[in-house]
């Protein structure tokens, strides 16, 4: 499933064209192809947890080791 505001790229290493989905479309089970014929894959996005947000604490801010002077 393509949706609308997704950037896609070629596999194609010697290639490497990106587009832009425009209107959500759809696509039978396959990922669309590039016009260099290469498989385009969707650009990777890591998931946001936002109901478990609330358990994390801040960094810890590293302690200064102050240098003795000579």
């Amino acid at each position: 499933m393509m949706k609308a505001g997704e950037r896609w790229h070629c596999t194609n290493a010697a290639y490497r064209c990106s587009i832009l989905v425009e209107a959500t479309g759809e696509t039978e089970g396959k990922n669309p192809l590039c016009a260099c014929g290469g498989i385009m894959k969707k650009q990777y996005a890591p998931p946001v947890f936002k109901y478990l947000d609330f358990l994390r604490f801040p960094e810890p801010i590293p302690a200064r080791r102050e240098s003795p002077e000579d």
